[in-house]
Protein backbone atom coordinates (compact mmCIF):
# COMPACT_ATOMS: atom_id res chain seq x y z
CA UNK A 1 0.00 0.00 0.00
CA UNK A 2 2.82 3.03 -1.21
CA UNK A 3 1.75 6.25 -0.93
CA UNK A 4 4.15 9.02 -1.84
CA UNK A 5 3.86 10.80 1.41
CA UNK A 6 5.40 7.93 3.22
CA UNK A 7 8.23 7.17 0.05
CA UNK A 8 11.04 9.13 2.29
CA UNK A 9 13.76 7.19 3.47
CA UNK A 10 12.57 6.02 7.17
CA UNK A 11 12.32 6.75 10.04
CA UNK A 12 9.78 9.83 9.15
CA UNK A 13 11.12 13.04 11.72
CA UNK A 14 7.97 14.79 12.51
CA UNK A 15 7.82 18.39 13.83
CA UNK A 16 4.83 18.32 16.12
CA UNK A 17 2.99 21.41 15.90
CA UNK A 18 6.23 23.00 14.19
CA UNK A 19 8.64 21.88 17.16
CA UNK A 20 6.90 23.54 20.09
CA UNK A 21 9.81 22.89 22.63
CA UNK A 22 11.59 25.38 20.55
CA UNK A 23 8.91 28.31 19.54
CA UNK A 24 5.24 29.00 20.25
CA UNK A 25 3.07 26.00 18.72
CA UNK A 26 1.47 25.76 15.16
CA UNK A 27 3.33 29.25 14.62
CA UNK A 28 5.44 30.54 11.37
CA UNK A 29 8.92 30.95 13.56
CA UNK A 30 7.95 26.92 14.80
CA UNK A 31 7.18 25.86 11.15
CA UNK A 32 10.80 27.65 9.48
CA UNK A 33 12.60 26.93 12.67
CA UNK A 34 11.81 23.01 11.94
CA UNK A 35 12.35 23.13 7.80
CA UNK A 36 15.53 24.80 8.75
CA UNK A 37 17.12 22.33 10.82
CA UNK A 38 16.34 19.67 7.38
CA UNK A 39 12.62 18.55 8.53
CA UNK A 40 10.81 17.20 5.75
CA UNK A 41 8.09 16.31 7.49
CA UNK A 42 5.58 19.05 9.94
CA UNK A 43 2.66 17.92 11.63
CA UNK A 44 -0.41 21.06 12.32
CA UNK A 45 -3.70 21.00 12.96
CA UNK A 46 -6.97 22.71 11.14
CA UNK A 47 -9.57 24.69 12.34
CA UNK A 48 -11.56 27.06 9.92
CA UNK A 49 -12.63 30.32 10.67
CA UNK A 50 -16.38 31.35 9.71
CA UNK A 51 -15.61 32.63 6.76
CA UNK A 52 -14.21 29.03 5.42
CA UNK A 53 -10.31 30.16 5.78
CA UNK A 54 -8.68 26.98 6.95
CA UNK A 55 -5.82 28.03 9.66
CA UNK A 56 -3.14 25.91 11.73
CA UNK A 57 -4.20 25.77 15.00
CA UNK A 58 -5.14 22.87 17.54
CA UNK A 59 -7.36 24.24 20.25
CA UNK A 60 -11.44 24.78 19.45
CA UNK A 61 -11.04 28.08 21.28
CA UNK A 62 -8.45 30.71 21.33
CA UNK A 63 -8.12 30.81 24.83
CA UNK A 64 -5.07 28.42 26.19
CA UNK A 65 -2.77 29.69 23.18
CA UNK A 66 -3.64 33.70 22.39
CA UNK A 67 -5.56 34.82 25.71
CA UNK A 68 -8.67 35.68 23.54
CA UNK A 69 -12.17 34.72 24.41
CA UNK A 70 -14.04 32.69 21.58
CA UNK A 71 -13.94 29.62 19.18
CA UNK A 72 -11.76 29.83 16.20
CA UNK A 73 -15.11 28.89 13.94
CA UNK A 74 -16.91 32.23 15.18
CA UNK A 75 -14.50 34.27 13.84
CA UNK A 76 -13.60 35.74 10.53
CA UNK A 77 -10.37 35.38 9.57
CA UNK A 78 -9.46 39.37 9.00
CA UNK A 79 -11.04 39.39 12.91
CA UNK A 80 -8.42 36.96 14.33
CA UNK A 81 -6.03 39.50 13.59
CA UNK A 82 -5.64 40.58 17.45
CA UNK A 83 -5.54 36.91 18.33
CA UNK A 84 -1.17 36.22 18.28
CA UNK A 85 -0.21 32.57 19.45
CA UNK A 86 2.05 33.55 22.44
CA UNK A 87 0.73 37.20 22.65
CA UNK A 88 3.54 37.78 19.37
CA UNK A 89 2.96 35.42 16.43
CA UNK A 90 0.17 35.51 13.96
CA UNK A 91 -1.98 32.38 13.12
CA UNK A 92 -0.97 30.69 10.24
CA UNK A 93 -3.11 29.73 7.17
CA UNK A 94 -2.72 26.19 6.04
CA UNK A 95 -2.46 27.63 2.29
CA UNK A 96 -0.10 29.93 2.92
CA UNK A 97 2.01 26.95 4.93
CA UNK A 98 1.54 24.45 1.94
CA UNK A 99 2.91 26.96 -0.62
CA UNK A 100 5.81 28.26 1.24
CA UNK A 101 7.72 24.65 0.94
CA UNK A 102 6.56 22.98 -1.84
CA UNK A 103 8.38 20.01 -0.85
CA UNK A 104 7.55 19.58 2.77
CA UNK A 105 5.43 17.10 3.75
CA UNK A 106 2.14 18.29 6.27
CA UNK A 107 0.75 15.73 8.36
CA UNK A 108 -2.86 17.52 9.10
CA UNK A 109 -4.94 16.75 12.18
CA UNK A 110 -8.43 17.75 10.66
CA UNK A 111 -9.97 19.02 13.93
CA UNK A 112 -13.58 19.92 13.59
CA UNK A 113 -16.32 18.98 10.34
CA UNK A 114 -16.07 22.94 9.37
CA UNK A 115 -12.30 22.43 8.07
CA UNK A 116 -13.84 19.73 5.54
CA UNK A 117 -15.65 21.69 3.00
CA UNK A 118 -12.52 24.00 2.20
CA UNK A 119 -9.74 21.74 2.38
CA UNK A 120 -9.91 20.21 -1.20
CA UNK A 121 -9.96 23.41 -2.78
CA UNK A 122 -7.05 24.26 -0.49
CA UNK A 123 -5.23 20.91 -1.65
CA UNK A 124 -6.11 21.52 -5.64
CA UNK A 125 -4.90 25.01 -5.41
CA UNK A 126 -0.80 24.09 -3.89
CA UNK A 127 -0.87 21.03 -5.31
CA UNK A 128 -0.58 19.26 -1.99
CA UNK A 129 -2.09 16.22 -2.89
CA UNK A 130 0.49 13.60 -2.50
CA UNK A 131 2.42 15.44 0.73
CA UNK A 132 -0.29 15.74 3.10
CA UNK A 133 -1.43 13.29 5.69
CA UNK A 134 -4.85 13.42 6.91
CA UNK A 135 -6.14 12.22 10.55
CA UNK A 136 -8.93 12.70 13.10
CA UNK A 137 -9.82 11.44 16.21
CA UNK A 138 -13.25 11.08 14.98
CA UNK A 139 -14.16 8.18 12.37
CA UNK A 140 -17.01 9.98 11.03
CA UNK A 141 -15.07 12.95 10.30
CA UNK A 142 -12.68 10.96 8.77
CA UNK A 143 -14.82 8.97 6.62
CA UNK A 144 -16.86 12.59 5.49
CA UNK A 145 -13.36 14.01 4.72
CA UNK A 146 -12.40 11.04 2.38
CA UNK A 147 -15.45 11.67 0.59
CA UNK A 148 -14.90 15.35 0.56
CA UNK A 149 -11.73 15.15 -1.68
CA UNK A 150 -12.69 12.72 -3.90
CA UNK A 151 -9.74 11.39 -4.72
CA UNK A 152 -6.84 9.34 -2.92
CA UNK A 153 -5.03 10.88 -0.49
CA UNK A 154 -2.91 9.43 2.33
CA UNK A 155 -5.12 9.09 5.75
CA UNK A 156 -3.93 7.59 9.43
CA UNK A 157 -6.46 5.28 11.01
CA UNK A 158 -8.87 6.94 13.25
CA UNK A 159 -8.84 5.51 17.17
CA UNK A 160 -11.70 3.17 15.71
CA UNK A 161 -9.10 1.80 12.66
CA UNK A 162 -6.26 1.76 14.87
CA UNK A 163 -8.36 -0.89 17.22
CA UNK A 164 -9.15 -2.59 14.57
CA UNK A 165 -5.91 -3.17 13.76
CA UNK A 166 -4.71 -3.79 17.26
CA UNK A 167 -7.65 -6.29 17.72
CA UNK A 168 -7.64 -7.48 14.34
CA UNK A 169 -4.06 -7.28 12.61
CA UNK A 170 -2.40 -10.49 12.25
CA UNK A 171 -0.56 -12.71 14.72
CA UNK A 172 2.79 -13.16 15.28
CA UNK A 173 5.59 -14.16 17.43
CA UNK A 174 4.84 -11.31 19.65
CA UNK A 175 1.28 -12.01 20.75
CA UNK A 176 0.76 -14.45 24.06
CA UNK A 177 -2.68 -16.03 24.13
CA UNK A 178 -5.21 -14.42 26.61
CA UNK A 179 -8.64 -13.33 26.69
CA UNK A 180 -9.99 -11.62 23.45
CA UNK A 181 -6.87 -13.10 21.85
CA UNK A 182 -7.86 -16.03 20.04
CA UNK A 183 -8.36 -16.25 16.50
CA UNK A 184 -8.64 -12.59 15.16
CA UNK A 185 -9.56 -10.94 18.12
CA UNK A 186 -12.77 -9.02 18.66
CA UNK A 187 -14.90 -7.58 16.34
CA UNK A 188 -15.34 -4.08 16.22
CA UNK A 189 -17.37 -2.81 13.43
CA UNK A 190 -17.34 0.56 11.60
CA UNK A 191 -19.98 1.78 9.51
CA UNK A 192 -20.45 0.08 5.91
CA UNK A 193 -17.76 -2.85 7.31
CA UNK A 194 -19.09 -5.85 8.53
CA UNK A 195 -17.07 -9.08 9.62
CA UNK A 196 -17.42 -12.02 7.38
CA UNK A 197 -20.31 -14.43 8.81
CA UNK A 198 -23.01 -11.76 9.06
CA UNK A 199 -24.13 -8.62 10.94
CA UNK A 200 -23.62 -10.42 14.42
CA UNK A 201 -19.84 -10.41 14.82
CA UNK A 202 -19.93 -14.19 14.86
CA UNK A 203 -17.49 -15.24 12.18
CA UNK A 204 -17.09 -18.90 10.88
CA UNK A 205 -14.56 -21.00 12.42
CA UNK A 206 -11.19 -20.68 10.76
CA UNK A 207 -12.16 -17.38 8.64
CA UNK A 208 -10.52 -14.09 9.08
CA UNK A 209 -13.57 -12.03 10.70
CA UNK A 210 -12.41 -8.77 9.11
CA UNK A 211 -11.21 -7.86 5.31
CA UNK A 212 -8.41 -5.78 6.89
CA UNK A 213 -6.40 -5.38 3.13
CA UNK A 214 -9.36 -4.70 1.45
CA UNK A 215 -10.72 -2.24 3.49
CA UNK A 216 -7.31 -0.30 4.08
CA UNK A 217 -6.71 -0.02 0.62
CA UNK A 218 -10.49 1.27 -0.48
CA UNK A 219 -10.35 3.67 2.45
CA UNK A 220 -6.84 5.40 2.07
CA UNK A 221 -5.47 4.43 5.12
CA UNK A 222 -1.53 3.65 5.53
CA UNK A 223 -0.11 4.18 8.71
CA UNK A 224 -1.26 4.18 12.76
CA UNK A 225 -0.62 7.10 14.54
CA UNK A 226 -0.63 6.68 18.05
CA UNK A 227 0.48 7.50 21.97
CA UNK A 228 4.22 5.99 22.33
CA UNK A 229 2.78 3.47 25.07
CA UNK A 230 0.56 1.65 22.06
CA UNK A 231 3.30 1.53 19.89
CA UNK A 232 4.49 -2.35 21.51
CA UNK A 233 6.53 -4.80 19.89
CA UNK A 234 2.54 -7.04 19.15
CA UNK A 235 0.98 -3.73 17.53
CA UNK A 236 4.18 -3.08 15.19
CA UNK A 237 4.09 -6.10 14.45
CA UNK A 238 0.65 -6.60 13.68
CA UNK A 239 0.44 -2.85 11.50
CA UNK A 240 3.32 -4.24 9.58
CA UNK A 241 1.67 -7.24 8.72
CA UNK A 242 -0.93 -5.04 7.31
CA UNK A 243 1.35 -3.75 5.22
CA UNK A 244 0.95 -0.07 7.55
CA UNK A 245 3.70 2.42 8.94
CA UNK A 246 3.41 2.92 12.41
CA UNK A 247 4.27 6.71 13.99
CA UNK A 248 4.35 7.48 17.78
CA UNK A 249 3.43 10.81 19.44
CA UNK A 250 4.30 12.78 21.22
CA UNK A 251 8.04 11.51 22.10
CA UNK A 252 10.12 14.26 23.55
CA UNK A 253 12.75 12.01 25.74
CA UNK A 254 15.82 11.05 23.77
CA UNK A 255 15.68 7.32 25.99
CA UNK A 256 12.10 7.53 24.66
CA UNK A 257 13.09 8.28 20.89
CA UNK A 258 15.85 5.37 21.46
CA UNK A 259 13.43 2.68 22.70
CA UNK A 260 10.78 3.26 19.82
CA UNK A 261 13.55 3.38 17.27
CA UNK A 262 14.87 -0.09 18.41
CA UNK A 263 11.32 -1.36 18.35
CA UNK A 264 10.85 -0.79 14.56
CA UNK A 265 8.40 2.56 14.75
CA UNK A 266 8.45 4.12 10.87
CA UNK A 267 8.03 7.50 12.49
CA UNK A 268 8.45 9.77 15.52
CA UNK A 269 6.31 13.27 16.41
CA UNK A 270 8.13 15.46 19.04
CA UNK A 271 8.33 19.03 20.29
CA UNK A 272 11.70 18.34 20.63
CA UNK A 273 12.97 18.56 17.34
CA UNK A 274 16.77 19.49 17.42
CA UNK A 275 17.10 16.14 20.19
CA UNK A 276 15.46 14.42 17.56
CA UNK A 277 17.42 15.10 14.85
CA UNK A 278 20.46 14.70 17.09
CA UNK A 279 18.96 10.79 18.47
CA UNK A 280 18.61 9.97 14.40
CA UNK A 281 22.18 11.82 13.72
CA UNK A 282 23.94 9.33 15.72
CA UNK A 283 22.19 6.24 14.81
CA UNK A 284 23.10 7.30 10.80
CA UNK A 285 18.90 7.41 10.52
CA UNK A 286 18.68 11.49 9.99
CA UNK A 287 17.26 11.76 6.09
CA UNK A 288 16.92 15.62 5.96
CA UNK A 289 15.11 17.60 3.07
CA UNK A 290 17.13 19.00 0.24
CA UNK A 291 17.82 22.50 -0.11
CA UNK A 292 17.44 24.17 -3.19
CA UNK A 293 21.25 24.32 -3.91
CA UNK A 294 21.13 20.62 -2.97
CA UNK A 295 18.66 19.20 -5.78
Amino acid sequence: MATAFLDAPGPLAFAHRGGAAHAPENSWCAFEHAVGLGYRYLETDVQATSDGVLVAFHDKTLTRVTGVDGRVSRFRYADLSGALIAGTEPIPVLEDLLAAWPDVRFNLDVKDVQAIAPLPEVLRRTGAWDRVCLVSFSASRLRATRRALGRPVCMAASPLGTAVVLFGGPRGRHDRPGPGRQGQGPVTKERGLEPAGGSRGVAPPGQQQWPLTDWLTRSGVRCVQVPASMATPPFIARAHGLGLQVHAWTVNGRPAMERLLDLGVDGIMTDETMALREVLTARGQWHPRMTTGQQ
